[in-house]
């Protein structure tokens, strides 16, 4: 099993995630964080400090998809260890549903 992040984290990136893992498994894309699979340790400590719920067991009903991106991701985008700040318009899709075609694969400006 490993965690990874799912929809909820597009445009929001919150990042409280990213201060607490301790093997640093996180990467930044523009609009949103990923996990990599392969580095997460599944200690969990992640999964409550998201404020969206957006990060979840690869376990749990149709998370294939959401595997695959964290993935795919975590290959191109910058690992990152510290928590930065969340877009200016976070608040406003922490509750927005349906951003999967929000998603950027450009790298994170940082």
């Amino acid at each position: 099993m490993t965690y990874v992040v799912a929809e909820a984290c597009i445009r929001c990136k919150y990042q409280d995630c990213v201060e607490v893992c301790p093997v640093d498994c996180f990467y930044e894309g523009e609009n949103m964080l990923v996990i990599h699979p392969d580095e997460c340790i599944d200690c969990a400590v992640c999964e409550p400090e998201c404020p969206v719920d957006a990060i979840k067991p690869d376990t749990e009903a149709d998370m294939e998809y959401w595997l695959a991106i964290n993935r795919r991701f975590a290959e191109l985008w910058p690992n990152i260890n510290s928590k930065g700040a969340p877009p200016a318009d976070h608040d406003v899709w922490a509750t927005v549903s349906g951003k999967r075609e929000e998603l950027s694969s450009l790298p994170a400006a940082r």
